[in-house]
């Protein structure tokens, strides 16, 4: 999620502890760290809360899957290869590769 390396975070350390100084250090840390608790606790109650207002259809929904970037890979990108078959044989549903779409002048 982030990229933080390790000197990176040795800065950050030391940055804390000239900032807050180390008798301060413990306490701000517990209060970063009950924040997050709470904001993570508060982002899960939501989710369940629209899960449950949505009903029962939507039960195995994902949030994340609402991302456009993965909604593109799940819909566009997955599968795309498997689903074309050159020997697959054609019910009219599905044209060949080289085959053109019918033309109705009327449609356009």
């Amino acid at each position: 999620m982030f990229d933080i390396g390790i000197e990176k975070f040795a800065l950050l350390l030391v940055l804390a502890l000239i900032i807050f100084g180390p008798d301060q250090l413990p306490r701000v840390a517990r209060q970063v760290g009950e924040t997050l608790r709470q904001l993570r606790r508060l982002a899960t109650d939501a989710t369940n809360d629209l899960k449950t207002g949505l009903g029962p259809e939507y039960a195995d929904l994902d949030l994340a899957d609402l991302n456009p970037r993965r909604f593109v890979q799940k819909h566009l990108l997955e599968d795309f290869d498997e689903s074309y078959d050159e020997n697959s044989p054609n019910d009219g549903s599905v044209l060949a590769y080289s085959e053109r779409p019918p033309y109705d002048p009327e449609a356009t």
